[in-house]
């Protein structure tokens, strides 16, 4: 487990809610994750930090290397 602070401990420590009134009673219970509470909105955050962490646990980047992604989307947002 990788000891995380600041605003990567955020990351992936996002709240599940239960929508009670969405359905009615006795038929399901329906919860979501709210991924829009990551720092950037986004559920890519998750992805990006895995990415970094798991090039960095590999020794494919060290910490404070630049990392290049061509992307118009939130996933260069994430990776930020």
């Amino acid at each position: 487990m990788v000891e995380r602070a600041g605003v990567l401990a955020t990351i992936g420590n996002t709240p599940v809610v239960r929508l009670e009134r969405l359905v009615e009673p006795g038929m399901a219970e329906v919860w979501v994750k709210l991924e829009s509470e990551n720092p950037t909105g986004s559920y890519k955050d998750r992805m990006a930090l895995a990415m970094i962490e798991g090039g960095e646990r590999s020794g494919r980047l060290r910490p404070g290397q630049t990392v290049v992604e061509y992307t118009g989307g939130s996933t260069g947002s994430s990776l930020a």
